[in-house]
């Protein structure tokens, strides 16, 4: 059994444009199907939040449209109140990822508004990608790499095949015009080789020990891949 760490946002809301606080927090599917699958291998999932904060569920992602309808929606409901690894996450900021074999972060607009400028997420991401450990990240959960363009020399993911949240799909949600930036234009911009399927559908990307998804519809097989690399 491995210890995995879900790096998870602590934000609530994320702060548009025009200073108006959208409210969000994490997508659930972005979090329950690699949480169900490595959970289902055996292995064990620690959560880490900058301070420590329970993170915040985007109501959104509960609605019957994004679970296949009300039951699924029921399933999705009940399985976030039951993950006991929520309730008691352990302070970012205290997280050695030595003590891990794996890094995950989940999306939701939540990493838009902290983890993309976060300077210990940032260290975390670099120690990880160095030390070849998989490194997992999808949908918005890709900002958090934004954090490391600031390291010396630039971003230690340049040049690295990435997919994340497209331009495109930020269009659809009715945000884009919104948004003060971004996450394709930003992961452009740090150099990194930006990998953009079709909207909605699932769309993953494996590059060394760096796993990406595009979408919530990526979470799945952004799961297989981490549990494959875990061996």
């Amino acid at each position: 059994m491995a210890r995995i760490l879900f790096v998870m946002t602590g934000a609530d809301h994320w702060t548009l444009a025009d200073g108006t606080k959208h409210p969000t927090g994490y997508w659930a599917e972005e979090f329950l199907a690699p949480y169900r699958a490595l959970k289902e291998a055996g292995h064990e999932v620690v959560v880490a939040t900058p301070g420590g904060v329970v993170p915040t569920v985007d109501r959104y992602s509960l609605r019957p449209e994004f679970n296949g309808g009300v039951e699924g929606a029921a399933i999705a409901t009940a399985a976030v109140e039951k993950a006991a690894e929520l309730r008691s996450p352990i302070r970012l900021e205290d997280v050695a990822v030595s003590d891990f074999a794996a890094v995950f972060y989940p999306g939701g607009h939540g990493p838009m508004q902290d983890l993309s400028d976060d300077a210990r997420s940032a260290e975390i991401l670099t120690e990880a990608l160095r030390s070849e450990k998989p490194l997992a990240a999808v949908c918005h959960g890709v900002a958090a790499l934004v954090a490391t363009e600031r390291s010396p020399g630039g971003s230690p993911f340049a040049r690295y095949r990435v997919t994340g949240f497209t331009k495109a799909e930020e269009v659809q949600t009715g945000l884009a015009d919104k948004a003060s930036w971004l996450l394709q234009d930003r992961l452009v911009a740090m150099g990194v080789d930006f990998s953009e399927g079709e909207p909605w559908a699932p769309h993953v990307v494996v590059d060394r020990n760096l796993i990406t998804g595009q979408n919530p519809a990526s979470s799945s097989q952004v799961a297989v891949e981490l549990t494959k690399a875990l061996g």
